[in-house]
């Protein structure tokens, strides 16, 4: 009858750390080690893409800074046949280049090196992004682990329970149906636990093709307490703004646009060229040299570039604007976010203290008695799935937690991200 009993004590089942009621100073969840993650992130396809694109940027502003404004050498040999005369020999050569009227040059200097922050700030954001998925495959991963191990708990405890039940249905002191009704509870709590643990190797699986570099343990960590974030939560908030690379880059974009609209403004006056020519006539008996200048008239189709240009500029600034708005909406989403769950999981995690008050005492009830094994069976059903709810009540306090700290920029960003990219 005490082994019996002791199958409805909820606690044994439940972590210490879940039902814990939350103080100032928490531990940080179970993350992989910071130079581990930073490596994976590294490597990450579409950083590696990201980074490859910064270097394509900046062999752009080179050639920008460069002009295209190349030396064009044109000649004609041949040869000329006069009648009652002879066959002479003659040539002409010129050397021309066209040459960037003043202001040009700068313009172009100025568009390179924005385009390099925009692929910059592009590139940073790119390993923004596979940080919050890293963080969200982590965290499916620890869930389902964490989910696999309360499964377990619960199994190993319905197991005594079946096998004091048999014990005393054998020594005639129960029914066949409570024996069959122990068996059924914990038929259905094995067949819950393979559930969790093809979760968690599918969680793993999927952890591991997306980020090879990572290395993993067999069995995912403990997830964890609910972490105290060492900047206030409105200070990260705030962090989220000013170390945004989407921003970043939409700031860059926005002043690379600009910068071309007064570019293609001046480019309505065209570049002319200057050079030399010489020539030979009659095999050398008529030489001649002399300057040369072309200067191409601008008409409708360099006015409409120019027009081009300033409508791209200012959809570049109502981009920004744009962007600049998404973020701000999304690192009000993570302050509210985060708050709220944490909230929730508080409560949650106080639920399932009571449920485990109740079900220590249905226990006792039944020990006693005073109550049937199939409500003992109903509580200890339902503290478990009380435990299962405080798991993802906790996973998602964590993960509502980690991604404002990502998002700030607070963890897992490069050494240059501290602060504001542009």
């Amino acid at each position: 009858m005490r082994r019996l009993a002791s199958l409805f004590l909820v606690p044994a089942l439940l972590s210490t750390t879940a039902l814990a009621a939350p103080v100032a100073e928490t531990p940080p969840p179970n993350l992989p080690p910071e130079a581990t993650v930073v490596a994976a992130l590294d490597n990450h396809p579409t950083v590696a893409a990201a980074g490859a694109r910064v270097a394509a940027a900046r062999s752009a502003a080179t050639a920008l800074a460069k002009g295209s404004h190349e030396v064009l050498i044109s000649g004609t040999i041949q040869a000329r046949d006069v009648t009652n005369e002879r066959r002479y020999r003659e040539f002409d050569a010129q050397v021309l280049r066209p040459i960037r009227l003043p202001g040009k040059a700068s313009l172009d200097r100025e568009a390179g090196a924005l385009g390099v922050d925009v692929a910059h700030n592009r590139m940073e954001d790119s390993r923004h992004q596979a940080a919050l998925l890293l963080s969200q495959l982590w965290f499916d991963w620890l869930t389902a682990g964490e989910l696999y191990r309360v499964d377990q708990a619960n199994v190993a405890l319905l197991d005594e329970a079946l096998a004091a039940i048999t014990r005393r249905q054998q020594l005639r002191d129960a029914a066949t149906l409570d024996v069959d009704q122990a068996r059924a509870a914990r038929d259905q709590a094995q067949g819950t636990a393979a559930m969790s643990a093809a979760d968690m190797a599918q969680a793993r699986a999927l952890l591991a093709a997306n980020f090879p570099d990572l290395p993993l343990p067999d069995s995912p960590p403990a997830l964890g307490d609910v972490p105290t974030p060492a900047n206030d939560l409105a200070t990260l908030r705030d962090l989220v703004i000013a170390r945004s690379h989407e921003i970043g880059a939409a700031d860059r974009e926005a002043a690379r646009l600009g910068t071309l609209a007064r570019r293609a403004e001046r480019d309505r006056t065209a570049d002319p060229s200057v050079g030399f020519r010489a020539f030979s006539e009659r095999s050398g008996m008529e030489r001649g040299g002399g300057l040369v200048l072309q200067i191409p008239l601008g008409g409708g189709y360099r006015k409409a570039l120019a027009e081009e240009a300033g409508a791209q500029a200012s959809a570049g600034l109502l981009d920004l604007a744009n962007v600049r708005r998404e973020v701000e909406a999304m690192a009000d989403g993570d302050l509210v976010n985060a708050r709220g769950r944490r909230a929730a999981w508080e409560g949650i995690a106080a639920s399932a203290r009571s449920t485990a008050q109740a079900a220590t005492r249905t226990a006792r009830g039944q020990q006693l008695g005073a109550i049937d094994l199939a409500d003992a069976l109903l509580a200890r059903r339902q503290a478990h799935e009380a435990a299962r709810l405080e798991v993802a009540a906790r996973s998602e306090a964590i993960r509502s937690l980690i991604k404002l700290e990502i998002d700030s920029h607070v963890i897992w960003a490069d050494e240059d991200t501290d602060e504001h990219p542009s």
